[in-house]
């Protein structure tokens, strides 16, 4: 009988670390990414501030204005008068996605729009993954946009 357990814990610790190994792809990762980023933004859209929220990180650093916003509550805090008004004050889409080879970071970068639909900046997120597919924002920074002539 005891052998038969120890037999049956083996086979389960096998199957475990089978399962525990088996990797994510790097285009289904990016496609998390994206699809967090597409959904982050729609909260905007949607006005959903409690679902903006959720999206960021406990640690997170939002870098806007003259400094930082340090952590979750402070990111909330500053970011609160953007989802206040009834129409969203600006709207971004993610354009590039690249993941780390361990797939727990990620970057998302795309252009910020005024809600004319013009192309006013461009956001750059790194975003870390904290559950099987739950990514939320780590660092976020804004710049302006320029057609600069090269």
């Amino acid at each position: 009988m005891r052998l038969r357990t120890i037999s049956l814990l083996a086979g389960c610790l096998m199957l475990a670390a089978t399962a525990s190994s088996a990797r994510v792809s790097q285009e289904d990762l990016k496609k998390q990414v994206a699809d967090s980023e597409r959904a982050f933004a729609a909260t905007m859209k949607a006005r959903d501030f409690d679902g903006f929220t959720r999206f960021v990180a406990d640690e997170a650093i939002f870098m806007s204005g003259e400094g930082a916003l340090r952590g979750k509550q402070a990111v909330a805090q500053g970011w609160r008068k953007y989802y206040d008004k009834p129409e969203a004050p600006f709207s971004w889409e993610p354009d590039e996605v690249e993941v780390v080879e361990s797939g727990t970071l990620a970057y998302s970068g795309g252009p910020v729009y005024d809600r004319s639909g013009k192309k006013i900046g461009r956001f750059n997120s790194i975003w870390r993954l904290e559950a099987p597919g739950k990514w939320k924002v780590v660092f976020d920074r804004g710049s302006d946009f320029c057609e600069c002539k090269k």
